[in-house]
């Protein structure tokens, strides 16, 4: 291949570094009127009068909307295609409010200063309930947090607002009591993970206008534009086709712009006053009122047979939804289902699972999707069995650990048989590149300082099979570039490069002439968005098919121009050519446009009915102080099965990324509340993530398979990266001080208060 598998740079890259105004604030009206939000100091309450007369009277202000105001429609914030999985539950402002953080009321006006003056003025007389903050006690709990009768679920999924449940379900394969009791060594453990901020660069933020045809414009750093139309229609009232998306570069997301957290806002302002407005979020309230990672607690029994063959494993998840369902039905799901099929011998799982509101900010998708969860339970209570075996936990991995060619049991990518994956190389190129043999279990380093060595492995998906839809739009130009115009959302993971590079390769040309612009869901085609580990998957095939149909048009134009017919002739990116007459590529443009009126474009979707996995293994080495319990990283190194990487260095950086977030959620990120539902680390001077200096050495490499329903044979990689790093830093933690620590953060305060417990 000459552009595929190839470490192009990115197409915005000189853009970025030389600060070009490309993001959601640089290209917002001068005009635009400021939106604030009047924001909830309860965790449970109602107000019951509100009164904004004198804030109005603030001079500058142009409006105020309350819940007086408002649509009352429910719907989710939740990003994903229709049927939605997850509840109805949302208003664009309530009456009844749900978590210290929710919207009492919209404010506008023509400056900050104002804005913040009239949000002091506005006089609300608030009564408190009995929030619900721990969630194990929310299941059938006389304190409803949503008694609202217009509460609905498009998809039940055991869904029930009278028992606070935003989810519920089992799934069984075999008899798992049976087969559990059957093994001869088993292990039983409840492994508890935190709430995690995504810690996006730029925060959330939103401007809107009125064109000149009557139509509410939305220019907003998101996701999802495709998905915000529809859910900014819902929540400001208006039909969808009176709403048009925008999407400009973004400045991270990671999950959390999977939600429409700031769009509904400056959109409602727009259409009551006709005039511009926007949103900028305070990183005060991107800690406090978006949507973290759930909060899980996962009980695990898993249990082998005599030689070390795990045969049954049994997963009940306890997730923690907040206020509100955002994606929480679909997140949930994803704890078993991208663990459960890494071990190909069972006889028999359970998976099952119940999401409960709380009085807390609501969570929402991050990388990993639950699956991080899901992987630090499993793959922390799979070191626990070697241990009990007396197994070196990479052998017993390496006897277990799905193949290809293996059925995967408890996947929900409807795949009947796994045709591509290098896991098992991945884990032989990992336990060599960290010296496992040397390092296994630990060294004493001296100076009350040891070193110990832990593994892990995992997988994700690509795209939500029979669901994601890619789309792709390619149209020969008059100078014989391309124009490439997409659906999905490049977060700054190049995915704008990587699918020109697919559109270069398919069109024997060089990326330089494939143009790319951003979304506009009036003219780019449809795609569900940047979720899910879809994008190089799925839109990469609708790029691809996209090609092959446009390479023929442009064939059989040039052999129309030629007297041909088109077998006749061959096209080789430069020429259509029937080996002694020939016409350019430019020619044809021209022809094509220059009165002909055969347009030469083409546009396609693309959706799959399988969703192939991902897979990786990585292995940690740390060094613990004995004196203070101190973790620090010493090496880390990852190995990866994305099938053929489009970009090699894109796909690295991918990589280093997600692995970074992955050791912050296993060393230092911890959202604490107060009993009162505050959360108490509200910027990053108390909620700390890692600095480079934090995550040590880290080194990736790629093992590739290839795989036949992907483009060019890839998978994704997004959101894998980020799933080995918790299970595989606790693990090497207790081979270096016998210290098993089953609740994230995995802090200092842990180790050393094991370490004491263990002498006593």
């Amino acid at each position: 291949m000459k552009v595929v598998n190839q470490p192009i740079q990115k197409k915005d890259a000189m853009a970025l570094v030389t600060g070009k105004p490309v993001y959601t604030d640089d290209l917002a009206p001068k005009d635009s009127l400021i939106v604030k939000l009047l924001r909830s100091p309860y965790a449970h309450a109602w107000v019951e009068e509100i009164h904004t007369d004198i804030a109005m009277k603030v001079p500058g202000m142009a409006c105020i909307l309350t819940y007086k105001d408002a649509a009352q429609k429910r719907f989710t914030l939740a990003g994903q295609t229709v049927p939605q999985m997850s509840a109805l539950d949302h208003l664009l402002i309530d009456r009844h409010l749900r978590y210290i953080g929710d919207v009492v009321a919209i404010a506008a006006g023509e400056t900050e200063a104002a804005v913040d003056k009239a949000l002091k003025l506005i006089k609300v007389k608030y009564r408190v309930e009995t929030p619900i903050l721990d969630m194990h006690e929310s299941k059938d709990n006389p304190v409803l947090i949503h008694p609202e009768e217009d509460w609905s679920v498009p998809i039940p999924l055991g869904a029930d607002a009278k028992r606070n449940l935003a989810a519920s379900q089992v799934e069984e394969y075999g008899d798992p009591d049976s087969a559990y009791e059957n093994c001869r060594y088993k292990v039983e453990a409840i492994y508890s993970t935190k709430a995690n901020q995504q810690a996006y660069m730029e925060t959330l933020r939103t401007f809107s206008y009125m064109d000149t045809y009557g139509r509410l414009v939305i220019v907003s750093s998101t996701q999802i534009p495709f998905h915000v139309r529809r859910i900014v229609a819902d929540a400001v009232g208006v039909p969808a086709s009176k709403v048009r998306v925008i999407k400009p570069r973004i400045g991270g997301g990671f999950g959390a712009k999977q939600s429409s957290l700031s769009e509904m806002f400056p959109a409602a302002v727009t259409w009551a006053t006709g005039r511009p407005a926007k949103i900028v979020f305070s990183r005060q309230e991107c800690m406090t009122c978006s949507s973290p990672r759930h909060q899980m607690e996962i009980r695990v029994r898993i249990g082998a047979d005599d030689d070390g063959i795990v045969r049954s494993i049994d997963m009940y998840t306890l997730s923690n939804a907040g206020a509100y369902a955002t994606h929480s039905s679909a997140v949930v799901g994803l704890s078993g289902h991208k663990a459960i099929p890494l071990y190909r011998h069972l006889d028999a799982y359970r998976f099952a699972f119940d999401v409960v509101y709380t009085n807390v900010q609501d969570a929402g998708a991050y990388r990993g999707f639950g699956a991080t969860q899901g992987l630090y339970a499993l793959e922390s209570a799979i070191d626990e069995l070697a241990a009990k075996i007396g197994m070196d936990p990479v052998a017993l991995r390496e006897k277990n650990m799905i193949l290809e060619g293996s059925v995967p049991k408890g996947y929900d990518g409807n795949l009947s048989v796994m045709r591509s994956c290098s896991l098992d190389k991945c884990l032989a190129k990992a336990k060599e590149m960290i010296g496992w043999n040397e390092k296994y279990p630990s060294r004493d380093m001296g100076g009350g300082k040891v070193r110990g060595v832990g593994a892990a492995i995992a997988m994700q998906g690509s795209s939500i099979a029979c669901v994601d839809v890619g789309g792709a739009s390619m149209k020969l130009n008059e100078d014989g570039s391309y124009t490439l115009g997409l659906g999905c959302a490049d977060m700054g993971t190049g995915c704008d490069t990587i699918l020109a590079q697919m559109a270069a390769e398919c069109m024997d040309t060089s990326v330089d002439n494939v143009v790319v612009f951003s979304v506009d869901t009036d003219i780019s085609p449809y795609d569900s968005g940047s979720y899910a580990s879809a994008t190089t998957y799925a839109t990469g095939n609708a790029v691809i098919v996209t090609c092959e149909e446009l390479r023929r048009r442009i064939r059989d134009h040039g052999a129309g121009m030629l007297g041909k017919e088109p077998e006749e002739v061959d096209f080789d990116g430069a020429v259509v050519s029937d080996g002694t007459s020939s016409v350019t590529l430019e020619e044809i443009a021209v022809h094509a446009t220059g009165g002909v009126c055969e347009q030469l474009q083409v546009t396609k979707t693309y959706s799959s009915k399988v969703s192939p996995p991902p897979f990786m293994a990585g292995i940690a080495e740390v060094e613990i102080d004995k004196e203070t319990g101190k973790v620090e990283l010493i090496d880390y190194v990852a190995v990866i099965d994305c099938g053929t990487p489009i970009n090699p260095n894109l796909a690295r950086v991918q990589a280093e990324g997600g692995l970074g977030q992955g050791i912050g959620m296993a060393l230092y990120e911890d959202v604490q509340y107060s009993d009162k539902g505050k959360i108490r680390n509200n910027s990053f001077m108390q909620y700390k993530i890692p600095s480079r200096l934090d995550i040590g050495n880290v080194r990736v490499a790629f093992e590739s398979s290839y795989e036949p329903t992907g483009p060019f044979g890839a998978k994704s990689i997004g959101e894998l990266v980020i799933d080995t790093p918790c299970p595989a830093i606790a693990n090497a933690i207790y081979n270096a001080v016998g210290v098993r620590i089953r609740e994230l953060p995995m802090t200092p305060e842990k180790v050393f208060m094991g370490m004491m417990n263990k002498e006593v």
